[in-house]
């Protein structure tokens, strides 16, 4: 038995914010990060909105990209404080995860984070609060996910919560959020939606309900993603509604390694000033673990019935043809986006050294614990080719040096 879910309530379109109007409920709490929803007059709407809903409203502001699991306690507390019964998270993946992270807390104040990493081991939520998504950014989804990501920073480690207690009761998809994102922005979290889509379709847990999602995301993705970065706003609108298909798909059909070793990656060389953003490292990752994956023989037809909806190949090539061609179309729509394709050149832009900004020798020692972090990880289970711990560095090597998967 395998199972499908998503938000009860899901409102889409221009003016789709104006949904938390019609909430009932005494008291709100509002989870944003930093000042981009508050430059842009989005905080302040949805305050208004849920005031003339009849709601008190508290703000709990400053989450950092990333967020912390200090931050998720801290904001834990003011709702054990303030006592509302919506939690409304409002702005890109950080300040929804990190919420939903609270979320738990305030309902169980005696679970720790480590029970929250236990997957799918959260107890049942909905006791004190129901919880509303508003997603700014067109990419990571997490207004229709199961899922959250939390860094624990003395360890250096994204930890993903997973569980499908933390599905949002209501997700608010209104494009005119994501027209703000910065041009950087766009790119790496168009990405990390075409990373999920494509995951989700090679998943072991796929199946006939998460399917059409996936493919239909990723045409859109092909068509609109590029444009979006370029400006062109029609395409901006496009893909919010493209992310949140993927973000439906992958929910369900779960993820693979590349989100395994984004997650394992992006915080590792912290100390050294070294943050690798995690949609850039999806894009990165994303083509060596297609090639690592089409070893098996499930995966690379399923990668060719891809390529076959994108049109990128004739249709009578072999799987083998197909996939190449994937790789090929993926890196160069990388090169559109201005994303670098390997580890060692991510960041030379800011610091113009030949390797960029994580030192080869840091990631040669660091390697072998990565490896087996990211092999550990909540993803790695759904991938449709289990690494060994070898084959884990071997790949982590070639998504540092940008070499050939031949393995």
């Amino acid at each position: 038995m395998a199972r499908f879910t998503l938000p009860r309530d899901l409102y889409h379109g221009k003016g789709a914010l104006e949904a938390l109007k019609t909430f009932k409920g005494k008291r709100a709490m509002i989870c944003v990060g930093g000042g981009s929803m508050k430059k842009f007059g989005f905080l302040d709407r949805a305050e208004a909105y849920l005031k003339e809903a009849g709601m008190e409203v508290k703000i709990f502001d400053g989450i950092e990209p990333d967020p912390s699991v200090e931050t998720v306690m801290r904001g834990a507390d003011a709702m054990l404080d303030f006592k509302p019964d919506w939690i409304v998270a409002i702005g890109g993946g950080s300040p929804i995860d990190a919420a939903k992270a609270m979320w738990i807390k305030y309902e169980y104040p005696e679970c720790t984070f480590e029970d929250m990493c236990k997957v799918f081991g959260i107890p049942e939520l909905r006791k004190k609060a129901h919880f509303c998504a508003v997603s700014s950014t067109s990419g990571t989804a997490t207004e229709v996910t199961a899922f959250s990501i939390i860094t624990d920073y003395s360890k250096g480690i994204k930890y993903p919560i997973a569980d499908f207690e933390i599905t949002p009761d209501v997700a608010i998809v209104d494009p005119e959020l994501a027209e703000t994102m910065p041009k950087k922005l766009v790119a790496h979290t168009g990405m990390d939606a075409m990373t999920h889509a494509v995951e989700a379709y090679v998943s072991t847990a796929n199946c006939d309900y998460t399917d059409p999602l996936a493919i239909h995301a990723i045409e859109m993705i092909m068509n609109y993603l590029v444009k979006s970065y370029n400006g062109d706003m029609d395409a901006r609108d496009r893909m919010h509604n493209a992310q949140c298909l993927a973000g439906m798909a992958f929910s369900n059909a779960l993820l693979g390694i590349v989100h395994s070793m984004a997650h394992k990656t992006g915080a590792a060389f912290a100390d050294y000033g070294a943050h690798i953003i995690h949609g850039a490292a999806n894009a990165m990752y994303l083509p060596k673990v297609i090639a690592f994956n089409a070893k098996d023989e499930t995966a690379k037809k399923r990668y060719g019935v891809i390529v076959d909806y994108m049109g990128i190949a004739d249709k009578n090539a072999s799987n083998d043809e197909k996939v190449a061609a994937l790789i090929a179309y993926l890196r160069k729509m990388n090169d559109d986006l201005n994303i670098p394709h390997c580890i060692q050149h991510y960041g030379a832009d800011s610091y113009p050294t030949e390797s960029g900004f994580v030192p080869e020798k840091v990631f040669l020692e660091r390697l072998p614990e990565i490896a087996k972090y990211a092999i550990g990880d909540a993803c790695t289970g759904s991938n449709p080719r289990q690494p060994s711990q070898e084959e884990m560095e071997k790949l982590l090597k070639c998504c540092y040096y940008d070499t050939e998967v031949d393995f």
